[in-house]
C-alpha cells in the first residue's frame, strides 16, 4: 500500500517506534512502500507523550501524511491528545482485530499501540493490520461523520 505515515513516541514507546520504522523500511511489513516521517523523538529518554502525539496529529490533520501510528507506555496519553485535533480519529489497538476494526469501522488515521502491553512482534502485527484494511463506508459512514459533531 502506499502511504506516507507520521510516526512518534514517548520513551516508553521508542524501542517499538524504532522496531515498526525499521520494518517498514526493510520490507518486513511486505505491502507497504510509502514513505515513513519520523516525529521522534531519537532516544528512549524521558519526553513528554503530547509533545510528538501534537506532531504526529498535525502532520496526519494537515495532509503532509496520510496516516499516523503513535505509540506510548498504555496508548492512552497518545491517542486522548491525537484526538484533540480537527479531523483526526485515532484508535486505541492492542491486537489485530481492533486495529483492522479501528479502520473498517471508525476510518481512523491514527493507530495508537500501548508499547507496554504488547510485545514487539504484536505491535508489527497491529500495524500491518492497520495499514491493510480500509474504511467500509456504507452504515459506519453515517456515524463516523457524527463525530466532529
Amino acid at each position: 500500500m502506499k502511504y506516507t505515515i507520521a510516526i512518534g513516541s514517548d520513551h516508553a514507546g521508542f524501542d517499538v517506534k524504532e522496531r515498526i520504522i525499521y520494518a517498514l523500511n526493510s520490507g518486513i511489513l511486505e505491502d507497504f512502500n510509502g514513505g515513513i516521517s519520523d516525529m521522534g523523538p531519537g532516544s528512549s529518554d524521558r519526553v513528554d507523550y503530547p509533545d510528538y502525539a501534537h506532531k504526529v496529529a498535525k502532520a496526519v490533520s494537515e495532509g503532509t501524511c496520510n496516516l499516523g501510528i503513535l505509540i506510548c507506555g498504555s496508548g492512552n496519553g497518545v491517542c486522548i491528545t491525537a484526538n484533540k485535533h480537527e479531523g483526526i480519529r485515532a484508535g486505541l489497538a492492542w491486537d489485530i482485530e481492533l486495529a483492522s476494526l479501528a479502520r473498517e469501522h471508525n476510518n481512523a488515521n491514527i493507530i495508537c499501540i500501548p508499547a507496554r502491553f504488547v510485545s514487539e512482534e504484536k505491535a508489527l502485527e497491529i500495524v500491518k493490520a492497520f495499514l491493510g484494511s480500509a474504511f467500509e463506508g456504507g452504515r459506519h459512514q453515517d456515524r463516523v461523520s457524527k463525530i466532529e459533531g
